[in-house]
């Protein structure tokens, strides 16, 4: 008697070349899987603590903390349970190595290098624009001046 999900069937025939492969697998201890309502609160219970954590994610991309690791983080959290979260998990890994490979490129890196050594004298000028004209004085403190 087989009342767990089915997944691996079905799923790696509709998702794509990648899928057909490896079908996706529940992570769910066996004994999760054999019993369909207890599967179905262990799914709910990852969608929760993946969203949770992918929230904190997102808040961390404007507060301090490592937002985008946490959102990966979350994401392989919902790949544990959900085909599409393994797809996509796939997908972002394969575009961050594309990224990589093309920051190796010397022409790239030249280019990097060149603009943020301009950037970076940018700066340099307008600091010391700023320290020649108003000294080591803060901007909220200065008098009109």
């Amino acid at each position: 008697m087989n009342t767990g999900s089915d997944h691996g069937a079905h799923e790696s025939a509709t998702t794509g070349p990648d899928a057909a492969q490896t079908p996706h697998v529940s992570k769910a201890p066996a004994f999760i899987k054999a019993n369909r309502s207890l599967h179905l609160s262990w799914q709910v219970g990852v969608f929760i603590v993946g969203l949770a954590v992918i929230g904190a994610g997102v808040a961390m991309l404007v507060l301090p903390g490592p937002g985008w690791v946490a959102i990966f983080a979350g994401l392989a959290i919902w790949a544990t349970e959900f085909a599409w979260a393994h797809l996509v998990l796939r997908w972002t890994k394969r575009k961050v190595s594309e990224a990589a490979q093309k920051a190796l490129d010397p022409k790239v890196r030249r280019r990097n290098i060149i603009l943020t050594s301009v950037g970076l004298a940018i700066a340099a000028a307008l600091i010391g624009f700023y320290l020649w004209k108003y000294g080591l004085v803060l901007p909220w403190n200065l008098k009109d001046q």
